[in-house]
Protein backbone atom coordinates (compact mmCIF):
# COMPACT_ATOMS: atom_id res chain seq x y z
CA UNK A 1 0.00 0.00 0.00
CA UNK A 2 0.91 3.48 -0.32
CA UNK A 3 2.94 5.26 2.57
CA UNK A 4 0.12 6.88 4.34
CA UNK A 5 1.27 9.17 7.48
CA UNK A 6 -2.57 9.83 8.25
CA UNK A 7 -3.46 6.17 9.06
CA UNK A 8 -3.29 6.20 12.37
CA UNK A 9 -3.23 9.83 13.48
CA UNK A 10 -6.87 10.23 11.73
CA UNK A 11 -8.98 7.10 13.80
CA UNK A 12 -6.98 8.41 16.98
CA UNK A 13 -8.04 12.04 16.65
CA UNK A 14 -12.04 10.25 16.01
CA UNK A 15 -11.16 7.70 19.19
CA UNK A 16 -10.99 11.17 21.75
CA UNK A 17 -14.96 12.29 21.25
CA UNK A 18 -14.04 15.83 21.34
CA UNK A 19 -16.88 18.16 22.26
CA UNK A 20 -18.14 20.21 19.42
CA UNK A 21 -18.30 23.22 21.31
CA UNK A 22 -16.01 26.35 20.32
CA UNK A 23 -16.17 28.24 23.02
CA UNK A 24 -12.36 28.66 24.52
CA UNK A 25 -13.54 30.73 27.86
CA UNK A 26 -16.80 28.21 29.01
CA UNK A 27 -13.66 25.73 29.41
CA UNK A 28 -10.98 27.99 30.88
CA UNK A 29 -12.81 31.24 31.62
CA UNK A 30 -10.70 34.40 31.83
CA UNK A 31 -11.44 38.33 32.39
CA UNK A 32 -9.27 40.16 30.37
CA UNK A 33 -7.96 43.44 32.54
CA UNK A 34 -5.43 45.41 31.58
CA UNK A 35 -1.84 43.73 31.57
CA UNK A 36 1.40 45.75 30.61
CA UNK A 37 2.50 43.88 27.98
CA UNK A 38 3.37 44.48 24.50
CA UNK A 39 0.64 43.19 21.75
CA UNK A 40 0.97 39.94 20.10
CA UNK A 41 -0.77 39.65 17.19
CA UNK A 42 -1.09 36.77 14.55
CA UNK A 43 -1.85 38.03 11.23
CA UNK A 44 -3.67 35.87 8.77
CA UNK A 45 -1.10 35.07 6.42
CA UNK A 46 -3.79 33.65 3.31
CA UNK A 47 -3.90 37.01 1.46
CA UNK A 48 0.17 37.58 1.90
CA UNK A 49 0.92 34.52 -0.46
CA UNK A 50 0.65 33.96 -3.72
CA UNK A 51 2.20 30.25 -4.32
CA UNK A 52 4.25 28.91 -6.42
CA UNK A 53 2.17 26.95 -8.64
CA UNK A 54 4.72 23.98 -9.08
CA UNK A 55 3.84 23.27 -5.12
CA UNK A 56 0.06 23.97 -4.68
CA UNK A 57 -2.64 26.32 -5.36
CA UNK A 58 -4.36 28.45 -3.14
CA UNK A 59 -7.10 26.62 -2.87
CA UNK A 60 -5.79 23.43 -2.18
CA UNK A 61 -5.89 21.21 1.09
CA UNK A 62 -4.25 22.44 4.14
CA UNK A 63 -1.45 19.35 4.19
CA UNK A 64 1.44 21.51 2.33
CA UNK A 65 0.38 25.31 3.53
CA UNK A 66 0.02 24.32 7.13
CA UNK A 67 1.80 21.58 8.20
CA UNK A 68 -0.44 19.58 9.92
CA UNK A 69 -3.57 19.16 7.51
CA UNK A 70 -6.38 16.92 7.05
CA UNK A 71 -9.30 19.14 8.60
CA UNK A 72 -6.33 20.92 10.95
CA UNK A 73 -8.63 24.46 10.92
CA UNK A 74 -11.43 22.60 12.22
CA UNK A 75 -9.90 20.06 14.75
CA UNK A 76 -6.83 21.65 15.91
CA UNK A 77 -9.02 24.20 18.63
CA UNK A 78 -10.85 21.33 19.74
CA UNK A 79 -8.02 18.86 20.51
CA UNK A 80 -6.65 21.64 22.21
CA UNK A 81 -10.09 22.31 24.29
CA UNK A 82 -10.44 18.91 25.04
CA UNK A 83 -6.87 17.94 26.75
CA UNK A 84 -7.66 21.53 28.86
CA UNK A 85 -10.68 19.80 30.32
CA UNK A 86 -9.36 16.47 30.61
CA UNK A 87 -6.07 17.35 32.50
CA UNK A 88 -7.26 20.25 34.52
CA UNK A 89 -4.32 21.10 35.99
CA UNK A 90 -3.17 24.69 35.05
CA UNK A 91 0.40 24.08 35.67
CA UNK A 92 0.15 20.76 33.05
CA UNK A 93 -1.32 23.18 30.39
CA UNK A 94 1.86 25.46 30.99
CA UNK A 95 4.02 21.74 29.92
CA UNK A 96 1.84 21.31 27.10
CA UNK A 97 2.43 25.03 25.60
CA UNK A 98 6.35 24.03 25.94
CA UNK A 99 5.54 20.35 24.12
CA UNK A 100 3.76 22.20 21.25
CA UNK A 101 6.12 25.19 20.92
CA UNK A 102 9.64 22.44 21.00
CA UNK A 103 7.71 20.05 18.33
CA UNK A 104 7.19 23.63 15.90
CA UNK A 105 3.41 23.47 16.13
CA UNK A 106 2.44 26.18 18.51
CA UNK A 107 1.18 28.57 15.61
CA UNK A 108 -1.72 26.66 15.50
CA UNK A 109 -3.00 27.51 19.03
CA UNK A 110 -2.12 30.96 19.35
CA UNK A 111 -5.38 32.05 20.42
CA UNK A 112 -5.45 29.23 23.15
CA UNK A 113 -1.75 30.17 24.64
CA UNK A 114 -2.67 33.82 24.84
CA UNK A 115 -5.77 33.09 26.77
CA UNK A 116 -3.75 30.55 29.42
CA UNK A 117 -0.90 32.89 29.72
CA UNK A 118 -3.34 36.05 30.00
CA UNK A 119 -5.03 34.21 32.87
CA UNK A 120 -1.17 33.05 34.56
CA UNK A 121 -0.36 36.79 34.30
CA UNK A 122 -2.91 37.88 36.31
CA UNK A 123 -2.72 35.55 38.98
CA UNK A 124 0.85 34.99 38.56
CA UNK A 125 2.83 34.12 42.04
CA UNK A 126 6.73 33.38 41.68
CA UNK A 127 6.02 31.21 45.32
CA UNK A 128 5.90 28.07 43.59
CA UNK A 129 8.70 25.38 42.54
CA UNK A 130 11.59 26.72 40.31
CA UNK A 131 10.46 24.39 37.52
CA UNK A 132 7.13 26.20 37.45
CA UNK A 133 8.31 29.49 37.77
CA UNK A 134 11.08 29.33 35.36
CA UNK A 135 8.96 27.58 32.72
CA UNK A 136 6.00 29.96 33.32
CA UNK A 137 8.78 32.87 33.35
CA UNK A 138 9.98 31.91 29.91
CA UNK A 139 6.73 31.23 28.61
CA UNK A 140 5.80 34.70 29.05
CA UNK A 141 8.55 36.32 28.02
CA UNK A 142 8.69 34.47 24.46
CA UNK A 143 4.73 35.94 24.59
CA UNK A 144 5.93 39.81 25.12
CA UNK A 145 5.18 39.96 28.41
CA UNK A 146 6.99 42.43 30.63
CA UNK A 147 8.22 40.33 33.41
CA UNK A 148 11.20 41.28 36.13
CA UNK A 149 13.94 38.49 36.56
CA UNK A 150 12.78 39.85 40.07
CA UNK A 151 10.62 36.91 40.51
CA UNK A 152 13.26 34.73 41.04
CA UNK A 153 14.32 36.41 44.04
CA UNK A 154 12.76 34.20 45.93
CA UNK A 155 15.35 31.24 45.10
CA UNK A 156 18.24 33.21 46.27
CA UNK A 157 20.17 33.03 49.38
CA UNK A 158 21.21 36.26 51.56
CA UNK A 159 24.26 36.47 49.42
CA UNK A 160 22.38 36.85 46.56
CA UNK A 161 23.12 33.56 45.17
CA UNK A 162 20.82 30.70 44.34
CA UNK A 163 20.42 28.27 47.08
CA UNK A 164 22.71 25.46 47.31
CA UNK A 165 20.10 23.00 47.99
CA UNK A 166 18.27 23.54 44.59
CA UNK A 167 21.33 21.99 42.97
CA UNK A 168 19.49 18.42 43.24
CA UNK A 169 16.40 19.77 41.43
CA UNK A 170 17.34 18.95 37.60
CA UNK A 171 14.02 19.50 36.16
CA UNK A 172 14.21 22.92 37.59
CA UNK A 173 17.63 23.28 36.63
CA UNK A 174 17.07 22.79 33.23
CA UNK A 175 14.21 25.47 33.29
CA UNK A 176 16.40 27.76 34.76
CA UNK A 177 19.09 27.73 32.00
CA UNK A 178 16.49 27.36 29.22
CA UNK A 179 14.75 31.38 31.02
CA UNK A 180 18.17 32.57 31.47
CA UNK A 181 18.65 32.44 27.45
CA UNK A 182 15.64 35.73 27.29
CA UNK A 183 17.85 37.55 29.45
CA UNK A 184 17.58 41.22 28.48
CA UNK A 185 19.86 44.63 29.73
CA UNK A 186 18.72 45.58 32.90
CA UNK A 187 18.02 41.99 34.48
CA UNK A 188 21.87 40.71 33.41
CA UNK A 189 22.66 40.24 37.26
CA UNK A 190 19.87 37.60 38.22
CA UNK A 191 19.43 35.95 34.70
CA UNK A 192 23.47 35.21 34.10
CA UNK A 193 23.88 33.93 37.76
CA UNK A 194 20.94 31.76 36.90
CA UNK A 195 22.88 30.36 33.83
CA UNK A 196 26.01 30.15 35.67
CA UNK A 197 24.63 28.10 38.38
CA UNK A 198 22.41 26.07 36.52
CA UNK A 199 24.95 25.28 33.61
CA UNK A 200 27.20 24.15 36.27
CA UNK A 201 25.13 21.69 38.22
CA UNK A 202 23.57 20.39 35.14
CA UNK A 203 27.10 19.91 33.72
CA UNK A 204 28.19 18.27 37.29
CA UNK A 205 25.06 15.76 37.24
CA UNK A 206 25.62 14.72 33.40
CA UNK A 207 29.40 14.26 33.77
CA UNK A 208 28.76 12.14 36.99
CA UNK A 209 30.16 8.26 36.37
CA UNK A 210 26.70 6.87 37.46
CA UNK A 211 24.62 8.83 34.90
CA UNK A 212 22.11 7.38 32.45
CA UNK A 213 23.28 7.78 28.97
CA UNK A 214 19.73 8.95 28.34
CA UNK A 215 19.73 11.32 30.61
CA UNK A 216 23.32 12.78 30.51
CA UNK A 217 22.81 13.66 26.20
CA UNK A 218 18.93 15.21 27.42
CA UNK A 219 21.38 17.76 30.14
CA UNK A 220 24.13 18.37 27.04
CA UNK A 221 21.51 18.76 24.66
CA UNK A 222 19.99 21.49 26.98
CA UNK A 223 23.16 23.47 27.42
CA UNK A 224 24.48 23.53 23.81
CA UNK A 225 20.92 24.19 22.13
CA UNK A 226 18.31 25.86 24.46
CA UNK A 227 14.99 26.19 22.92
CA UNK A 228 15.27 29.83 22.89
CA UNK A 229 17.95 29.88 20.94
CA UNK A 230 17.81 26.85 18.55
CA UNK A 231 16.19 26.73 15.39
CA UNK A 232 13.26 24.69 16.43
CA UNK A 233 12.24 22.60 13.01
CA UNK A 234 15.70 21.44 13.24
CA UNK A 235 15.20 20.40 17.15
CA UNK A 236 12.03 18.75 16.87
CA UNK A 237 13.19 15.02 16.36
CA UNK A 238 15.58 15.40 19.24
CA UNK A 239 12.66 16.45 21.40
CA UNK A 240 10.56 12.89 20.90
CA UNK A 241 13.68 11.67 21.49
CA UNK A 242 14.12 13.15 24.81
CA UNK A 243 10.75 12.60 25.65
CA UNK A 244 11.06 8.87 27.83
CA UNK A 245 7.73 9.30 29.23
CA UNK A 246 5.31 11.27 27.52
CA UNK A 247 1.45 11.03 28.84
CA UNK A 248 -1.27 10.74 26.36
CA UNK A 249 -1.87 14.64 25.82
CA UNK A 250 1.56 15.49 24.24
CA UNK A 251 1.49 12.21 22.55
CA UNK A 252 -1.36 13.60 20.63
CA UNK A 253 0.78 16.41 19.34
CA UNK A 254 4.04 14.31 18.70
CA UNK A 255 1.72 12.65 16.27
CA UNK A 256 0.62 16.03 14.64
CA UNK A 257 4.14 17.19 14.68
CA UNK A 258 5.55 14.15 12.73
CA UNK A 259 2.79 14.79 9.88
CA UNK A 260 3.50 18.31 10.06
CA UNK A 261 7.43 17.59 9.48
CA UNK A 262 6.50 14.74 6.51
CA UNK A 263 4.22 17.02 4.75
CA UNK A 264 6.71 20.19 5.07
CA UNK A 265 9.73 17.87 4.20
CA UNK A 266 8.21 17.48 0.69
CA UNK A 267 6.84 20.87 0.43
CA UNK A 268 10.83 21.77 0.83
CA UNK A 269 12.23 18.80 -2.01
CA UNK A 270 10.04 20.82 -4.11
CA UNK A 271 10.91 23.92 -3.02
CA UNK A 272 14.73 22.98 -3.05
CA UNK A 273 14.12 21.33 -6.89
CA UNK A 274 12.99 24.92 -8.16
CA UNK A 275 15.75 26.80 -6.81
CA UNK A 276 18.25 24.10 -8.56
CA UNK A 277 17.02 24.60 -11.65
CA UNK A 278 17.18 28.28 -11.54
CA UNK A 279 20.71 27.67 -10.01
CA UNK A 280 21.41 25.45 -13.41
CA UNK A 281 19.66 27.76 -15.51
CA UNK A 282 21.83 30.65 -14.82
CA UNK A 283 24.91 28.90 -15.22
CA UNK A 284 26.71 30.92 -12.89
CA UNK A 285 28.72 28.18 -11.62
CA UNK A 286 30.58 27.82 -14.61
CA UNK A 287 30.73 31.25 -15.40
CA UNK A 288 32.07 31.90 -11.86
CA UNK A 289 33.94 29.43 -11.56
CA UNK A 290 36.31 30.43 -8.71
CA UNK A 291 33.31 31.11 -6.51
CA UNK A 292 31.63 28.57 -4.03
CA UNK A 293 28.67 26.39 -5.63
CA UNK A 294 26.56 25.52 -2.40
CA UNK A 295 22.99 25.60 -3.60
CA UNK A 296 22.00 23.77 -0.37
CA UNK A 297 23.23 26.04 1.53
CA UNK A 298 21.87 28.58 0.30
CA UNK A 299 18.56 27.45 0.04
CA UNK A 300 18.88 26.33 3.68
CA UNK A 301 19.79 29.78 4.66
CA UNK A 302 16.67 31.05 3.36
CA UNK A 303 14.55 28.16 5.12
CA UNK A 304 16.10 29.21 8.38
CA UNK A 305 15.10 32.46 8.30
CA UNK A 306 11.48 32.31 6.98
CA UNK A 307 10.18 28.74 8.65
CA UNK A 308 6.49 29.29 8.34
CA UNK A 309 5.52 26.64 5.45
CA UNK A 310 3.19 28.73 3.75
CA UNK A 311 5.90 31.70 2.63
CA UNK A 312 7.55 28.76 -0.13
CA UNK A 313 7.56 31.66 -2.80
CA UNK A 314 9.68 34.21 -0.39
CA UNK A 315 12.04 31.86 0.58
CA UNK A 316 12.86 30.74 -2.93
CA UNK A 317 13.31 34.58 -3.51
CA UNK A 318 15.73 34.77 -0.38
CA UNK A 319 17.63 32.53 -1.22
CA UNK A 320 18.26 33.82 -4.71
CA UNK A 321 19.31 37.08 -2.87
CA UNK A 322 21.57 34.91 -0.23
CA UNK A 323 23.48 33.13 -3.32
CA UNK A 324 24.24 36.74 -4.97
CA UNK A 325 25.39 37.44 -1.39
CA UNK A 326 28.20 35.10 -1.04
CA UNK A 327 29.37 34.91 -4.93
CA UNK A 328 29.61 38.86 -4.35
CA UNK A 329 31.99 38.00 -1.19
CA UNK A 330 34.21 35.55 -2.95
CA UNK A 331 34.44 37.92 -6.25
CA UNK A 332 35.84 40.75 -3.41
CA UNK A 333 38.13 37.91 -1.45
CA UNK A 334 39.25 35.94 -4.58
CA UNK A 335 38.96 37.53 -8.22
CA UNK A 336 39.13 40.87 -8.42
CA UNK A 337 41.58 43.52 -8.08
CA UNK A 338 41.20 46.67 -6.00
CA UNK A 339 40.79 48.84 -8.82
CA UNK A 340 38.16 46.64 -9.96
CA UNK A 341 36.68 45.78 -7.36
CA UNK A 342 36.46 49.92 -6.80
CA UNK A 343 34.44 49.90 -10.52
CA UNK A 344 32.46 47.47 -9.84
CA UNK A 345 30.95 48.95 -6.32
CA UNK A 346 30.46 52.12 -8.11
CA UNK A 347 28.37 50.40 -11.16
CA UNK A 348 26.17 48.96 -7.72
CA UNK A 349 26.09 52.79 -6.19
CA UNK A 350 24.66 53.87 -9.39
CA UNK A 351 22.50 50.68 -10.01
CA UNK A 352 24.24 51.17 -14.04
CA UNK A 353 25.41 47.90 -15.81
CA UNK A 354 27.28 50.58 -18.21
CA UNK A 355 29.19 51.70 -15.40
CA UNK A 356 31.04 48.95 -15.06
CA UNK A 357 32.29 48.38 -19.08
CA UNK A 358 36.04 47.56 -19.02
CA UNK A 359 35.48 44.11 -16.07
CA UNK A 360 35.79 41.08 -16.69
CA UNK A 361 32.74 39.25 -18.14
CA UNK A 362 32.04 37.29 -15.03
CA UNK A 363 32.23 40.66 -12.99
CA UNK A 364 29.55 42.08 -15.85
CA UNK A 365 28.23 38.98 -15.50
CA UNK A 366 27.84 38.73 -12.05
CA UNK A 367 26.43 42.27 -11.77
CA UNK A 368 23.80 41.55 -14.12
CA UNK A 369 22.25 39.12 -12.45
CA UNK A 370 21.75 41.01 -9.45
CA UNK A 371 20.51 43.57 -11.28
CA UNK A 372 17.41 41.16 -12.83
CA UNK A 373 17.30 39.18 -9.43
CA UNK A 374 16.63 42.71 -7.75
CA UNK A 375 14.53 43.86 -10.16
CA UNK A 376 11.95 40.43 -10.15
CA UNK A 377 11.76 41.07 -6.37
CA UNK A 378 11.27 44.37 -6.13
CA UNK A 379 8.43 43.53 -9.05
CA UNK A 380 6.94 40.53 -7.34
CA UNK A 381 6.82 42.79 -4.10
CA UNK A 382 5.00 45.40 -6.09
CA UNK A 383 2.46 43.75 -7.68
CA UNK A 384 1.28 41.76 -4.44
CA UNK A 385 1.55 44.77 -1.89
CA UNK A 386 1.47 47.90 -4.69
CA UNK A 387 4.93 49.21 -2.76
CA UNK A 388 7.97 49.42 -5.45
CA UNK A 389 11.21 48.76 -2.95
CA UNK A 390 13.36 49.26 -5.75
CA UNK A 391 15.62 51.99 -4.42
CA UNK A 392 16.06 51.15 -1.08
CA UNK A 393 17.15 47.76 -2.09
CA UNK A 394 19.91 49.27 -4.49
CA UNK A 395 20.85 51.30 -1.43
CA UNK A 396 21.59 48.12 0.57
CA UNK A 397 23.34 46.40 -2.02
CA UNK A 398 25.66 49.36 -2.11
CA UNK A 399 26.14 49.40 1.56
CA UNK A 400 27.17 45.77 1.62
CA UNK A 401 29.56 46.36 -1.75
CA UNK A 402 31.17 48.85 0.11
CA UNK A 403 31.35 46.77 3.44
CA UNK A 404 32.81 44.51 1.39
CA UNK A 405 35.95 47.10 -0.73
CA UNK A 406 36.78 48.22 2.86
CA UNK A 407 37.98 45.12 4.12
CA UNK A 408 40.05 44.40 0.44
CA UNK A 409 41.15 48.04 0.92
CA UNK A 410 42.54 46.92 4.63
CA UNK A 411 43.97 44.02 2.83
CA UNK A 412 45.68 45.45 0.20
CA UNK A 413 47.16 47.99 2.07
CA UNK A 414 47.97 45.94 5.13
CA UNK A 415 46.05 48.50 7.42
CA UNK A 416 44.88 46.69 10.69
CA UNK A 417 42.01 48.16 11.73
CA UNK A 418 40.65 48.10 15.53
CA UNK A 419 38.69 45.68 16.81
CA UNK A 420 35.98 47.72 17.01
CA UNK A 421 35.96 49.28 13.62
CA UNK A 422 36.26 45.92 11.92
CA UNK A 423 33.03 44.47 13.75
CA UNK A 424 31.45 48.13 12.49
CA UNK A 425 32.20 47.24 8.91
CA UNK A 426 32.15 43.27 9.42
CA UNK A 427 28.13 43.32 10.86
CA UNK A 428 27.16 45.06 7.16
CA UNK A 429 30.05 42.92 5.56
CA UNK A 430 27.84 39.08 6.92
CA UNK A 431 25.07 40.18 4.56
CA UNK A 432 22.65 39.92 7.25
CA UNK A 433 21.22 43.65 6.57
CA UNK A 434 20.64 42.90 2.70
CA UNK A 435 19.32 39.74 3.76
CA UNK A 436 16.79 40.99 6.25
CA UNK A 437 15.65 44.07 4.44
CA UNK A 438 15.02 41.61 1.78
CA UNK A 439 13.01 39.12 4.21
CA UNK A 440 10.90 41.99 5.54
CA UNK A 441 10.14 43.45 2.30
CA UNK A 442 9.55 39.85 0.93
CA UNK A 443 7.06 38.86 3.95
CA UNK A 444 4.76 42.07 2.84
CA UNK A 445 3.71 43.12 6.59
CA UNK A 446 4.02 46.71 7.50
CA UNK A 447 5.57 48.11 4.02
CA UNK A 448 5.54 52.09 4.50
CA UNK A 449 8.49 54.79 3.24
CA UNK A 450 8.55 54.66 7.13
CA UNK A 451 9.46 51.32 7.96
CA UNK A 452 11.34 50.64 5.30
CA UNK A 453 13.83 53.47 5.56
CA UNK A 454 14.49 52.18 8.76
CA UNK A 455 17.07 50.28 7.43
CA UNK A 456 18.87 53.03 6.25
CA UNK A 457 20.14 53.22 9.67
CA UNK A 458 21.71 50.69 11.88
CA UNK A 459 18.76 48.75 13.37
CA UNK A 460 19.22 47.27 16.82
CA UNK A 461 17.36 44.00 15.50
CA UNK A 462 19.18 43.99 12.34
CA UNK A 463 22.80 44.66 14.04
CA UNK A 464 22.35 42.33 16.73
CA UNK A 465 21.64 39.53 14.52
CA UNK A 466 24.66 40.43 12.38
CA UNK A 467 26.94 40.85 15.24
CA UNK A 468 25.79 37.69 16.61
CA UNK A 469 27.00 35.74 13.28
CA UNK A 470 29.94 37.68 13.21
CA UNK A 471 31.64 36.95 16.13
CA UNK A 472 30.51 33.58 15.98
CA UNK A 473 32.29 33.25 12.76
CA UNK A 474 35.44 34.54 13.67
CA UNK A 475 36.25 31.91 16.18
CA UNK A 476 38.24 29.24 16.01
CA UNK A 477 40.44 28.73 12.42
CA UNK A 478 37.21 27.02 10.21
CA UNK A 479 37.08 27.45 6.55
CA UNK A 480 34.53 27.29 4.31
CA UNK A 481 36.01 25.03 1.40
CA UNK A 482 37.40 27.82 -1.39
CA UNK A 483 37.58 30.50 1.35
CA UNK A 484 41.52 31.25 2.71
CA UNK A 485 40.77 33.54 5.72
CA UNK A 486 42.60 36.35 4.56
CA UNK A 487 40.06 38.76 6.26
CA UNK A 488 41.23 38.69 9.46
CA UNK A 489 39.07 38.31 12.66
CA UNK A 490 37.55 40.19 15.48
CA UNK A 491 39.85 37.90 18.28
CA UNK A 492 42.49 38.73 16.07
CA UNK A 493 42.18 42.70 16.19
CA UNK A 494 41.53 42.62 19.85
CA UNK A 495 44.81 40.44 20.60
CA UNK A 496 46.73 42.95 18.93
CA UNK A 497 45.23 46.02 20.61
CA UNK A 498 45.48 44.49 24.02
CA UNK A 499 49.25 42.32 23.49
CA UNK A 500 48.96 41.26 27.32
CA UNK A 501 45.26 39.64 26.71
CA UNK A 502 45.61 35.80 26.09
CA UNK A 503 43.46 33.94 23.99
CA UNK A 504 41.36 32.42 26.32
CA UNK A 505 41.21 35.60 27.76
CA UNK A 506 40.03 36.88 24.15
CA UNK A 507 37.57 34.34 23.83
CA UNK A 508 35.69 35.33 27.44
CA UNK A 509 35.70 38.74 25.98
CA UNK A 510 34.00 37.63 22.50
CA UNK A 511 31.97 35.34 24.26
CA UNK A 512 30.11 38.40 26.20
CA UNK A 513 29.74 40.49 23.38
CA UNK A 514 27.61 37.54 21.99
CA UNK A 515 25.96 37.29 25.17
CA UNK A 516 25.28 41.45 25.08
CA UNK A 517 24.35 41.00 20.93
CA UNK A 518 21.66 37.99 22.41
CA UNK A 519 20.01 40.80 25.27
CA UNK A 520 19.78 43.48 22.51
CA UNK A 521 18.00 41.04 19.73
CA UNK A 522 15.50 39.68 22.92
CA UNK A 523 14.53 42.87 23.45
CA UNK A 524 13.77 43.68 19.90
CA UNK A 525 12.55 41.02 18.66
CA UNK A 526 9.70 40.08 21.90
CA UNK A 527 9.17 43.89 23.16
CA UNK A 528 9.51 45.73 20.42
CA UNK A 529 6.68 47.28 18.40
CA UNK A 530 8.78 48.94 15.28
CA UNK A 531 8.09 45.43 13.20
CA UNK A 532 5.71 43.09 12.45
CA UNK A 533 6.42 39.60 14.92
CA UNK A 534 6.91 37.61 11.72
CA UNK A 535 9.91 39.79 10.96
CA UNK A 536 10.78 39.95 14.27
CA UNK A 537 10.83 35.67 14.43
CA UNK A 538 13.20 36.15 10.86
CA UNK A 539 15.72 37.60 13.18
CA UNK A 540 15.91 35.27 16.29
CA UNK A 541 15.64 32.48 13.38
CA UNK A 542 19.11 33.94 11.69
CA UNK A 543 20.95 34.04 14.86
CA UNK A 544 19.30 31.02 16.55
CA UNK A 545 20.99 29.12 13.28
CA UNK A 546 24.29 30.17 14.45
CA UNK A 547 25.37 27.56 16.45
CA UNK A 548 24.42 24.98 14.22
CA UNK A 549 26.42 26.35 10.98
CA UNK A 550 29.66 27.69 13.35
CA UNK A 551 29.80 25.07 16.11
CA UNK A 552 33.28 25.32 16.56
CA UNK A 553 33.45 23.61 19.97
CA UNK A 554 32.23 20.30 18.35
CA UNK A 555 33.26 19.55 14.40
CA UNK A 556 35.11 22.62 14.02
CA UNK A 557 32.80 22.24 10.11
CA UNK A 558 31.00 25.81 8.51
CA UNK A 559 29.00 23.15 6.45
CA UNK A 560 26.93 21.48 10.17
CA UNK A 561 23.89 23.56 9.34
CA UNK A 562 23.67 22.15 5.61
CA UNK A 563 24.20 18.64 6.95
CA UNK A 564 21.69 18.96 9.47
CA UNK A 565 18.64 20.57 6.99
CA UNK A 566 19.88 18.01 4.64
CA UNK A 567 19.51 14.73 7.10
CA UNK A 568 16.49 16.41 8.40
CA UNK A 569 14.31 18.02 5.12
CA UNK A 570 15.90 15.78 2.40
CA UNK A 571 16.80 12.03 3.96
CA UNK A 572 15.45 11.44 7.53
CA UNK A 573 12.28 11.63 7.95
CA UNK A 574 10.37 8.60 6.29
CA UNK A 575 12.90 6.52 8.20
CA UNK A 576 12.25 7.60 11.28
CA UNK A 577 8.29 7.32 10.67
CA UNK A 578 8.48 3.66 9.43
CA UNK A 579 11.44 3.10 12.41
CA UNK A 580 8.64 4.15 14.98
CA UNK A 581 6.01 2.02 13.08
CA UNK A 582 3.36 4.64 13.73
CA UNK A 583 1.55 5.10 10.22
CA UNK A 584 0.81 1.45 9.85
CA UNK A 585 1.24 -0.61 6.11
Amino acid sequence: MAFSPFASFVPFVASLNIPKSNDFNSMYPINKPFVNKQTITVPDHTSLFTPVKIFHSKNQSSILTDGIGYGEAQIKGRILKHVLREIGDPWECLNLIDATQRLGIDHHFQEEIEAILQRHYVLFNPQTDLHNAALLFRLFRQQGYLVSADVFKCFLDKKGKFKEELREDIKGLTSLYEASQLCMHGDDIILEEAENFSRHWLNARAEAENVDVHFGSFVNNTLAYPHHKSVVQLMALNYFQDMQCPNKWINIFQDAAKIQLYTTQRLHQNEFAHFMKWWKDTELAKELNFARDQPMKWYVASLVCLTDSFYSEQRIQLAKSITLIYLIDDLFDLFGTLEQLTLFTEAVSRWDLSAAEGLPDCMQICLRFLFEVTNEISFQIYQKHGWNPISYLHKAWAKLCKAFLVEAEWLSCGHSPSAEEYLKNGVISTGIPVTLIHAFLLLGQQITKETVQLFDDDLDIVSSTATVLRLWDDFGNAKDEKQEGRDGSYLEYYMKENPSISYEETQQHTMKKISNAWKTLNRESLLSNLFPSKFNQACLNVARAVPFAYNYGRNKSITSLENLAKKLFFHEMDTYLVQQNKWGE
